[in-house]
């Protein structure tokens, strides 16, 4: 939309409704939002020192008894806030902003209202003021601390109008777009983005319930909503419900993760520069239809989770956050300190009760208005610390209990926390830290800051830096599996051989590593090589050691699981704005005279297997065997053992592994013909210990087999 920075005289109300304009705009600044007053901070104080006096984070890891006083205090902090900031002394009853800020439809009239401490005149512009200032537009300031609002007749906006705000500050002047805008859309033609009313007379309604994960690990798939369709195109809510998710369903994960929900004013960014916190992103549809999908995927049984991102926003001033009422400071650190060195975004001051007014709200308007299950925390380690864990080693306790340590982000993680298990009881919440901060995902109860599981981001990189610089011989079995389990026991955590990240232009995901150039030539199941063979026998054991290691859950990009090849390169200047590698060939897990359908029958499988005995659930494993210069390793995991045959080239008849006595079943092995290997291993098989408590087995070479205790 264009409008004009010009003012349109309009005749003035009378006295009379003046006066009761005033008297209304009165009572409603008693409603802002407030400070609970600190005459009862004595007895919260009183009251919650028992909560943080004996910490079993602290209590059960000696190396964090001198970072104790640290801990304690911040957990103090958290519970003297949550009842400082709440009348009701609970944090969800503060994060009400959503219902109070932007836009809203009530009987009688709209009320507008917006923060703005800077600002000296705002006005409301869109088709209603034909694109200019109208004095009946104008918003009154109603109280000190900067909150301003408008009220007007019913007649005079409708659903789907275009809005945005004119703000005046002392020497300047912006367009803006109202910070809790709750639909942002871009002009095709001038690619200017500008709010819409969203206020349609008949809203989604939710017919199913929520699944209950709690127990459950989650196996989460990792989806992107624009390049999940096949033709080049930005795809669409409507067409992920119906085409995408029956497939991921099938897949048998019971998660799905939705990547760049919240708007954003470049699509190559991913969804990680965001301009408009409250909006889903209009490049695939309308907010009714996101709530269809989410709505769809209950029924599924799926939760469906959201990766929000809190740790930093968009540059852009005229639609996003950046100068909103003409200052640097109104959401973010001023001067150098706000500005992230590395990703050219904004870094909110989460010190600022206001920042957390909106930040809160935002999580618990996801989660009420869409039935989110819970969010996946981008960029938690760049909000944990003002280095931004850039260049850091993170190799002492020391280096998560010193003044680079931003205390107000650890602050704001124990809080949305709280509000997020408050508001979703089934909920989950994960975070993305590679820094390996102790007990970020641990209960607050426990001494932790209340994530359920963290990222495991170093099993990735080592997996590519093995593939990368050692030769299959030269793979250390024990090693392997130790990097595997290298967690704290008091965390959950989702691991995962590669995700988006990898996926991405510039790297490579593990097919590719595998197989490289030859995919191009060799994927058909009548002209596959040794290149190939690898590729298939090696994707799937690396997969499966991944998941049947992990502790917590595990995830999966969109595509990885049949091996999908190429990169992602989201269309830009540099490749002439082509959505060739913006998307995800389904036709080629589809096609039977391919190999990817292998990869896909396995990766179900296992899924099923996980998920079907919730094997995540069960005590860490253990080794039971391992040979290095054989490359084989087993573990036992509840009542399973995995045994992994690394060695390219060999394989063994008889090899003995020592167990507990009895009878042991094989329920699945790698190289079975459906999931394209050789079928070396007999499909109905029974194995049974001897007199030593010894099974005798014949392990292929780069094969996995799975048994199982009767």
């Amino acid at each position: 939309m264009t409008v004009k920075a010009k003012k349109k005289v309009v005749k003035k109300t009378s006295s009379k409704k003046v006066v009761e304009k005033k008297k209304t705009t009165k009572k409603v600044a008693k409603k802002t939002p407030t400070v609970k007053k600190k005459a009862t901070k004595k007895v919260v104080k009183k009251e919650v020192k028992a909560k943080t006096s004996n910490l079993p984070l602290i209590e059960n890891d000696g190396y964090l008894a001198p970072h104790g006083d640290t801990i304690r205090w911040r957990h103090q902090r958290i519970y003297d806030t949550e009842k400082r900031l709440s009348p009701t002394g609970k944090i969800v009853d503060f994060a009400n902003g959503h219902k109070y800020y932007g836009l809203h439809k009530e009987e009688t009239e709209w009320v507008f209202r917006e923060w703005a401490p800077n600002a000296t005149e705002i006005f409301l512009v869109g088709n209603f003021s034909d694109g200019m200032e109208d004095e009946r537009f104008r918003l009154t300031k109603i109280n000190d601390a900067g909150v301003w609002e408008l009220r007007v007749p019913l007649t005079f906006i409708s659903n789907l109008d275009y809005y945005r705000l004119n703000i005046y500050w002392p020497g300047g002047f912006g367009e803006r777009i109202p910070s809790y805008a709750r639909f942002v859309v871009q002009d095709p033609t001038t690619y200017q983005f500008c709010a819409r009313v969203w206020e349609p007379e008949s809203r989604y309604q939710f017919q199913n319930p929520f699944p209950d994960m709690r127990g459950k690990a989650p196996l989460i798939y990792e989806a992107h909503i624009g390049m999940s369709q096949e033709e080049g195109k930005v795809g669409s809510y409507e067409e992920f419900r119906r085409f995408v998710l029956p497939r991921i369903a099938k897949a048998g994960y019971n998660t799905i993760q939705i990547m760049a929900i919240q708007e954003h004013p470049y699509y190559g960014s991913f969804g990680y520069q965001v301009s408009n916190f409250f909006a889903p992103c209009s490049r695939f549809g309308g907010p009714e239809e996101l709530k269809k999908l989410i709505d769809e995927a209950h029924a599924n049984g799926i939760a469906v989770i959201m990766d929000i991102v809190h740790s930093h926003a968009v540059k852009n001033e005229n639609e996003g956050l950046s100068k909103f009422d003409g200052t640097s400071f109104q959401y973010f650190h001023g001067g150098g300190k706000g500005d992230h060195p590395a990703w050219d975004t904004k870094c909110f001051n989460y010190g600022k009760d206001e920042v957390l007014h909106f930040l809160l709200s935002n999580c618990k308007y996801w989660l009420e208005e869409f039935n989110f299950d819970g969010f996946r925390f981008d960029g938690v380690t760049s909000m944990l610390y003002f280095h931004h864990g850039l260049g850091k080693g993170f190799s002492t306790y020391h280096d998560y209990h010193n003044h680079e340590v931003d205390e107000d982000a650890v602050l704001y993680f124990g809080l949305v926390n709280k509000l997020i298990h408050d508001v979703r009881p089934t909920g989950i919440s994960i975070a993305e830290d590679v820094s390996g901060m102790p007990g970020l995902a641990s209960s607050l109860d426990y001494g932790g800051y209340g994530f359920d599981y963290r990222l495991a981001m170093g099993i990735p990189d080592f997996w590519i830096k093995l593939l990368k610089e050692k030769s299959d011989n030269d793979w250390n079995m024990e090693h392997i599996f130790y990097e595997l389990i290298n967690r704290r026991k008091d965390e959950k955590v989702i691991s995962y051989a590669e995700s988006h990240d990898q996926a991405l232009v510039g790297d490579k995901t593990l097919i590719f590593w595998l197989i490289d150039k030859d995919m191009y030539w060799h994927m058909s199941k009548f002209h596959r090589n040794l290149v190939v063979d690898r590729g298939i026998a090696l994707h799937k054991m690396i997969r499966m050691m991944t998941i049947t290691t992990a502790r917590g859950g595990y995830l999966n990009f969109m595509g990885n699981e049949f091996g999908h090849p190429e990169w992602i390169d989201f269309p830009r200047e540099g490749n002439g704005w082509s959505y060739h590698y913006c998307r995800r060939q389904w036709s080629l897990q589809d096609d039977t005279n391919l190999c990817y359908e292998f990869l896909a029958n396995f990766d179900r499988e296992m899924i099923a297997l996980m998920r079907d005995h919730n094997i995540l659930a069960m005590d860490d494993p253990y080794i039971v065997h391992v040979h290095c210069s054989d490359h084989v390793v087993a573990f036992k995991r509840g009542e399973f053992i995995f045994v992994f045959n690394f060695h390219p080239e060999q394989s063994f008849v008889d090899y003995s592994i020592k167990l507990d006595a009895g009878s042991y079943e094989k329920v699945l092995d790698s190289d079975a013909l459906h999931f394209g290997g050789q079928g070396r291993v007999a499909q109905k098989q029974t194995y049974f210990t001897n007199g030593d408590g010894r099974v005798s087995l014949y392990v292929p070479s780069r094969t996995m087999i799975v048994l199982r205790k009767k």
